[in-house]
């Protein structure tokens, strides 16, 4: 089993930045790929960005590209999403994931283990 927390939720005006964490805990954090999908209002949980268990290949939705960043710290047992120029349509609630394997993966069935999620409301 991995337990997952995320932290660093808030409320920030459009053009802001904020850091998102996951703090892992459980079987060994490294052996598992990470992803972070966000669900707002209405809407279906959509892929926002994922990286592999070492942190040396990453990806990330379209809409995201050139703003947010995954990384991560496995001394630390933590997935990080640091977003910049956050516009009002990214405000959600952001899910940190993780796999059984190793590679990154965009789709949310192929995670076994899904955080509480936090709120990010972006104000325009």
């Amino acid at each position: 089993q991995v337990q997952l927390v995320e932290s660093g939720g808030g409320l920030v005006q459009a053009g802001g930045s904020l850091r998102l964490s996951c703090a892992a805990s459980g079987r060994t954090f490294a052996h598992n790929a990470m992803g972070w999908f966000r669900q707002a209002p209405g809407k279906e949980r959509e892929f926002v960005a994922t990286i592999n268990w070492i942190g040396s290949s990453t990806d990330c939705a379209d809409s995201v590209k050139g703003r947010f960043t995954i990384s991560r710290d496995n001394a630390k047992n933590t997935v990080y999403l640091q977003m910049n120029s956050l516009k009002p349509e990214d405000t959600a609630v952001y899910y940190c994931a993780a796999r059984r394997q190793l590679g990154g993966s965009y789709e949310s069935s192929e995670y076994a283990y899904w955080g509480q999620g936090t709120q990010v409301t972006v104000s325009s």
